[in-house]
């Protein structure tokens, strides 16, 4: 089985920081991969593992700055074979729609495939929108909320966990199918991984396409931060419980 999987370069939201009228400051921000798709790689890497001669295949698209030789051996010393990577300034600021149509000209380039693997949603937009685009593009059965992947033949049997329900559907290969976080824990790469990761190919090219956005962002400002009560309730105190329950109500 060949299993692609779909990836997206954010900036560290751990190093983004706000300035005084709330729009956001990227300058310290250093690029990593997005926190879902660290676990649509591991889900493929254990898939992988338990059928014998498969292969994963990690691509990405985004601005000329991700082409980062840390960053790609981060991606493939944690189970990925081989990284394609499509780094042009002309993929910067990409929606949703634009990201679908870099990436589906970018898979076609990998070759034949059976199954591509997104996240759950992108650690910075997280509009949830790229497997379902991506797979009218390239006209593939899509299944999200994916919890478990069960290889069957030349169909995948897949587990979904819903709000009230667990639902297991199978869905014909090729197809696309985006992961939740719970499917698998991404594991912390050792430094046999990252010596190797060296040595697995890496394909970087520029951008194919100039995708259009159909979105157009006016804004993006970080919510403000509302003033802390500071209030505290002693345990011992009558109705103290039934206090703290209605402010913690009153703040939902």
């Amino acid at each position: 089985m060949k299993t692609v999987v779909a990836l997206k370069i954010v900036p560290d939201d751990q190093d983004i920081q706000m300035f005084a009228d709330g729009s956001l400051d990227y300058s310290k921000a250093k690029s990593v991969v997005s926190a879902y798709d660290l676990n649509a790689i591991e889900a493929a890497a254990q898939l992988a593992a338990t059928n014998e001669g498969s292969v994963v295949v990690a691509v990405t698209v985004g601005p000329a700055s991700i082409d980062d030789s840390k960053l790609k051996k981060n991606v493939l010393a944690r189970g990925a074979d081989e990284l394609f990577m499509a780094a042009d300034d002309a993929y910067a600021n990409m929606d949703a729609h634009a990201t679908a149509e870099a990436l589906s000209a970018l898979i076609g380039k990998v070759g034949a495939y059976d199954l591509i693997l997104c996240g759950d949603g992108s650690a910075d937009n997280y509009s949830q929108q790229v497997d379902v685009q991506l797979a009218a593009k390239l006209g593939l059965p899509v299944v999200n909320a994916a919890t478990k992947i069960t290889a069957k033949g030349a169909v995948l049997e897949v587990e979904r966990t819903l709000e009230d329900a667990v639902e297991v559907v199978e869905v014909p290969l090729p197809a696309i199918v985006s992961v939740s976080p719970d499917i698998a824990l991404p594991r912390i790469p050792g430094m046999k991984d990252i010596l190797a990761a060296g040595k697995k190919p890496m394909n970087v090219v520029g951008a194919d396409v100039a995708p259009a956005c159909t979105l157009e962002t006016v804004s993006c400002l970080a919510p403000k931060q509302a003033d802390r009560k500071q209030e505290i309730l002693e345990a011992s105190a009558d109705g103290a419980i039934m206090q703290f329950a209605a402010a913690l109500r009153a703040s939902l």
